[in-house]
Parts: structure tokens; C-alpha cells; sequence
């Protein structure tokens, strides 16, 4: 009887052992989510620029892409919940005002003693018709290459750019959150050294490219892209997606593409390919995307398609349009 009581009391004693023990490590998990660090906030209005915050931060940091994927960057209005999520934010990552105007404004409005904004475009020229940006921001004689435009905001399709901006946002991340600056520099090397890997890849693949000028029945968007690798680049139009040719530069790109014998004309994405479309019919030419990587659709942004992808995708189909061997 006694043995009994014994293994009874004994088999009590474990249960309440036990049990203290799950409530203890629960407890303690819990804690540990209180006082444990909270991730930085990063909001970034790009797709670019999400795509390199994200890298850059390893997980570290809760990065969200303002504009809404399939949205057309350039006519996007911000939302008063946008402006919210903005001042919610340790990080506020943007190009400034010639890619978005619309955030320029949205940062005036900020705390920046709250939120830190870092300006990607910081020590990269702007080109354009009027002017160059400086490293300080200062204006400077500027030029356009082929085609027509005020400006070409879209610094990131030079992947030596795409580098610059890259160590900008990770001066933003070190700055919000010193404790992690050795992992976001290491994060931020190894991704620069992806960069470079297919910079030299776009050299050398478009190199022996039998046709040298890219034509592009969209607005201004491929410059800094032409210019790296030394392609002649012909746009429809300038400013706004929106925006239509004149007849005048119709009738010039059809003359080129027959003049040069070119069999490919380029669209860009998440833009009605109009304007192409009638440029192809008219001269027999075939239509190739070119992505301007502003943003992405719904479904690509789940699957998580990175800004590296899209650039692979560009080389491609570049070396399609530009008869590469």
C-alpha cells in the first residue's frame, strides 16, 4: 500500500514539475516577445528600392513597397492610410521629386525627428535637358542623350547606380539601428557583388550585338540603361506614361527602323503597349518587353520576384532585340 502511495505521490510531484516547466518556458517566450528588439519599419515607394531594402536588411527589417503592385508609379496618388503608414515608419526610402513627385510632398509633411528619409538618388546624376543633381545636390550643365525628355529619373536601370542606392539605404539602415550595422553591411556587400556579376554580364552579352539602337514605344525610361552598355536609345515620347507622340516623332522612329533595318521595337511593363503596337503594324516590326522595374504585379510580388530577375529577363530579351550571338 505504501509502495502504491509512494509512486502516487511521485507521479503528482512530476505532473506538477511538468507543468511548471510549460508555464515557465511559455511565460518566458512571452516575455522574451516584449522585451525582445522590434523589427525596424521600412516603408520604400519603388519596387527597386523595396527589392534593395530588403536585401540589405537580411529579414531584419519589416520592408513594405508603398505603391501598390500593377500601379503605375509616375500618375499614383497617394492615399490618406498611405500617409499613416509613413509616419508609422522608422524608414522612409524614395528617389525624390523627378520619380515622385507625389512623395516629395508626403515627406515635407513627415516628423523627421520620427522618421528618417533617405533619398536613394543622393550622389547620382539626374539627366536631363535642364540639369544634373549632384552628389549635394547642386545644378550643374546637363544634357540629353537620344530622345526627348526633362529629366530621367530612372537612375536604378545603371546597375552601377543600382549599387550607389544601395549603400544610401544601407547608410539608412546603420543609422536607424547601429546594434546590427556588421549584419546589413555584410548583407549589403554580398548583394552589390551580385550587381556587379550581371553589370559584367550585360557588357559582354550585349557586346557583339549586331544592331546598336534601342527603339522604345514608351515614354523616356531606358537612358541610363542605354548609355551603360553604349546602345543608341530612341523613346516615343517624354514625361508622363500617359502622355502621347506627336506625329512628327512617329514618323522619325519609323524612318530609323528602316533606315537601320531594326526588327524589334521594346514596351515597357504595366503600360498599354499602344503606341508599339502601332509603330510594329506599321513597319513589321515585333514587339519585346523591357522592364522599367518600377514595380510588379500581385502575383509577382507573392512569388517574390526580385529586381534581379527582372533585370536577367531584360538581358534576355535585349539580346533578342538587339540580334546578339
Amino acid at each position: 500500500m505504501r509502495v502504491r502511495t509512494r509512486t502516487a505521490w511521485f507521479m503528482v510531484m512530476l505532473l506538477v514539475a511538468v507543468t511548471s516547466l510549460f508555464f515557465f518556458s511559455a511565460c518566458q517566450k512571452q516575455d522574451e516577445r516584449k522585451t525582445g528588439p522590434t523589427k525596424l519599419k521600412v516603408v520604400a515607394t519603388l519596387f527597386p528600392l523595396y527589392d534593395f531594402a530588403r536585401e540589405v536588411s537580411g529579414g531584419r527589417a519589416d520592408v513594405t513597397l508603398l505603391l501598390p503592385p500593377g500601379v503605375e508609379p509616375h500618375s499614383f496618388e497617394p492615399k490618406p492610410g498611405d500617409v499613416m503608414r509613413l509616419e508609422a515608419s522608422d524608414l522612409f526610402i524614395y528617389t525624390g521629386k523627378y520619380m515622385e513627385p507625389w512623395a516629395e510632398r508626403m515627406v515635407h509633411a513627415l516628423d523627421r525627428s520620427k522618421v528618417l528619409v533617405v533619398d536613394a538618388s543622393a550622389g547620382i546624376a539626374i539627366e536631363g535637358r535642364a540639369h544634373k543633381r549632384g552628389p549635394a545636390g547642386g545644378k550643374t550643365a546637363g544634357h540629353i542623350h537620344e530622345g526627348p525628355g526633362d529629366a530621367d529619373p530612372h537612375i536604378w536601370l545603371d546597375l552601377a547606380n543600382a549599387q550607389t542606392m544601395v549603400d544610401t539605404i544601407l547608410a539608412g539602415f546603420v543609422t536607424r539601428d547601429p546594434a546590427n550595422r556588421e549584419t546589413y553591411e555584410r548583407n549589403a556587400k554580398r548583394y552589390k557583388a551580385r550587381l556587379a556579376e550581371l553589370d559584367v554580364r550585360f557588357r559582354s552579352g550585349l557586346e557583339p550585338c549586331k544592331k546598336r539602337v534601342l527603339v522604345h514605344g514608351g515614354h523616356f525610361a531606358f537612358n541610363y540603361l542605354a548609355r551603360r552598355y553604349q546602345l543608341q536609345y530612341l523613346a516615343a515620347y517624354s514625361g508622363s506614361p500617359d502622355a502621347e507622340p506627336t506625329a512628327r516623332r512617329l514618323i522619325e522612329m519609323k524612318e530609323l527602323l528602316a533606315r537601320q533595318n531594326v526588327h524589334y521595337i521594346f514596351y515597357e511593363e504595366l503600360i498599354t503597349p499602344r503606341v508599339a503596337e502601332i509603330i510594329a503594324k506599321e513597319t513589321g516590326a515585333q514587339l519585346l518587353k523591357l522592364n522599367g522595374a518600377h514595380n510588379v504585379t500581385k502575383e509577382e510580388l507573392i512569388r517574390g520576384t526580385t529586381f534581379l530577375e527582372l533585370m536577367e529577363e531584360n538581358l534576355r530579351n535585349l539580346k533578342v532585340g538587339l540580334e546578339c550571338t
